[in-house]
């Protein structure tokens, strides 16, 4: 039975009954990572008709009208597609004036995912924020993010302004100083890459784009300027492809890396598991034209046998690129870290450091830390049907690598994995094994989950080692409350760990975990981690210790005027550029509590 409590609109009825035969079981249950239901009735219908038709629902609900969807998402959310919802920036929101966008090389700027084209997430230049200023943050400003419950999206930071998107499908450019708005862009879709910022050709005057990728398999281009659109192209047709990692722009070409939700998709036993492959798009950055598309998997998926209840499989599948390339100059190279199987054969390019040739995309040479690793998930579900026969751990690489160079003139690539281990390869010796370092139990939601940051020394290792895949609001378990997190120093040249600093305790919160799933940044002195908890904590770089802690879980008065709350932190991470800080708040995939909000912080707040 539905336990609601809400008022539904009188064309949501008959959509009541679709949800509890074809919904309830997973998003009452919180089962898998389902939002459980009060979470989707802080959602809009529009973007839950999104996730039905485009999004990770989309074989669930491919049997279904065009009208039961409709209904689906007017039940779930609580109101009519009719209401009007509204994400665009008010007035008041908008900045004043908007000088003539630059990119000046001298000024300290974090572009993408990764901050540079290594991904080690790491701001060398401190510029107005140093070590021992790090106890002094404090919030400066808060944005609130219109129709959503987590603020997942990677953010950049160029020129002083500040890029993010949001699931509701805006993309924004603020200014870094205030918050106020310069633009809002309508993707229409939701938008989780970080934005790389680069300039187009070597015309005057010169135009810069801000690039990006959407839940549906697009990439874009827009006007940083203006926020007009430049191009939109589609990298991939497979109905549950989306852009999670970030795009990266190098020498006139934009690198697109390709994931999909059809891992959980593909848990339908009525559902010809599977026939996705990730991949990585070369595109031209003035045109969107693609110049070479390269499979994670070179074989295409073939039938391969049928389930009990006579469905066609298909294989090999999987392979996704979850994260942001690396491009090595050097070696005219391109570094992506790969996901695991979704069908049996198992490939051997799964769970891998991949190596591709920058101007064709062939893959140059490859690097598997886990083999036989196909899942699904119905691997974890009671109907089984559709789960590989290797029924793999999951243990697949969320993280990007990152480049970096060693104290004895080598170079290696790092990045931790779901398993709990942190691998290093060297990239000039075919991706030849350097060392392997466990730091947790690893397990689905980690393990390392989204990535490391690194400096001169060492590698710094947030542990996810999540308990349970989507724990609900109702009641944890004190295993599941106070299992994971922790963070890790580990030495770049052999892996040896540095420092270990445990988790701090959760308290009674709902949905409280101390896992750090998110992606860590550094700065010379200091590395930043947010957890589930809701907790933004500073280490010293040397020690560990815990030098500044901020719990985001609270309502936010915002620039914008938007209602805000903070939630859990998870995703992509802090961002430290021009003497801030800056993290966005809310992450309900795994688990956590929703958010709505991007923080900023200053010394003193000033």
């Amino acid at each position: 039975m539905l336990a609601l409590g809400f008022a539904t609109p009188a064309l949501a009825q008959d959509g009541g009954a679709l949800f509890k035969e074809h919904c309830a079981s997973c998003h009452n249950r919180g089962v898998d990572r389902a939002p459980s239901f009060a979470v989707l009735r802080k959602m809009s219908p529009q973007h839950i008709l999104e996730v039905l038709e485009f999004g990770s629902m989309v074989s669930m609900t491919h049997g279904r009208t065009t009208a039961e969807r409709r209904a689906m998402a007017e039940f779930a959310s609580g109101r009519s597609l009719g209401d009007p919802f509204s994400i665009a920036p008010a007035p008041k929101a908008m900045c004043r004036t908007s000088p003539a966008f630059s990119l000046d090389a001298s000024q300290p700027v974090w572009n993408g995912f990764g901050q540079n084209l290594t991904n080690a997430r790491y701001q060398p230049t401190t510029s107005g924020l140093a070590a021992a200023d790090v106890p002094r943050l404090k919030l400066k400003w808060a944005f609130g993010l219109p129709g959503d419950v987590q603020s997942w999206a990677g953010i950049t930071v160029v020129g002083g302004r500040l890029f993010v998107g949001s699931i509701a499908g805006n993309v924004y450019s603020l200014d870094a100083r205030t918050g106020c708005v310069h633009w809002a862009f309508d993707a229409g879709v939701i938008v989780r890459t970080a934005i790389s910022v680069g300039r187009l050709g070597s015309g005057e005057p010169a135009q810069h784009a801000a690039f990006f990728g959407d839940a549906r398999g697009n990439a874009y281009a827009v006007d940083v300027a203006t926020g007009r659109l430049l191009w939109k192209v589609s990298v991939e047709s497979h109905p549950t492809a989306r852009l999670t990692g970030s795009p990266v722009l190098h020498r006139g070409r934009l690198y697109v890396p390709v994931s999909s939700s059809e891992e959980g998709a593909g848990s339908l036993p009525d559902y010809e598991c599977c026939k996705f492959r990730g991949s990585v798009v070369a595109l031209d950055a003035a045109t969107g034209k693609q110049i070479w598309k390269s499979y994670t998997i070179p074989e295409e998926p073939k039938p391969f046998r049928k389930n009990a209840l006579g469905t066609q499989l298909w294989g090999p599948s999987g392979g996704a690129v979850w994260s942001s390339p690396v491009v090595d100059e050097s070696r005219n190279a391109l570094y992506v870290t790969t996901g695991n199987n979704y069908s049996d054969p198992a490939s051997m390019t799964s769970d891998a450091f991949l190596a591709m040739d920058l101007e064709t995309g062939k893959i140059i040479w490859s690097h598997q830390v886990t083999a036989r690793d196909a899942y699904v998930s119905a691997c974890r579900l009671t109907d089984k049907t559709n789960c590989p026969e290797v029924n793999g751990p999951d243990f697949d690489f969320a993280a990007s690598p990152i480049l970096v160079a060693l104290s004895n003139g080598k170079r290696a690539l790092v990045a931790g994995h779901k398993s709990g281990n942190v691998y290093a390869v060297d990239p000039d010796q075919q991706g030849a094994r350097l060392w392997e370092t466990r730091v947790g139990q690893g397990g689905s939601m980690g393990g390392v989950q989204w990535g490391s940051a690194a400096d001169q020394q060492n590698v710094y290792v947030a542990l996810s080692d999540l308990g349970r895949v989507m724990l609900t609001y109702t009641q944890f378990t004190d295993a599941d409350r106070n299992r994971g997190g922790g963070m890790f120093a580990l030495r770049l040249s052999d892996g040896a760990q540095v420092w270990h600093t445990p988790p701090a305790p959760c308290d009674s919160r709902p949905r409280c975990s101390p896992a750090q799933s998110g992606a860590v940044s550094a700065m010379p002195g200091a590395a930043f981690s947010g957890s589930l908890d809701g907790h933004i904590r500073a280490y010293a770089s040397d020690t560990g210790k815990v030098v500044w802690d901020f719990d985001t879980v609270r309502e936010y008065e915002t620039v914008n005027g938007v209602p805000a709350r903070g939630g859990s932190l998870d995703g992509p991470g802090p961002v430290i550029v021009g003497g801030m800080m800056f993290v966005n708040s809310g992450y309900t995939v795994d688990g956590g509590m929703p958010g709505n909000v991007v923080l900023a912080f200053s010394i003193d707040g000033q």
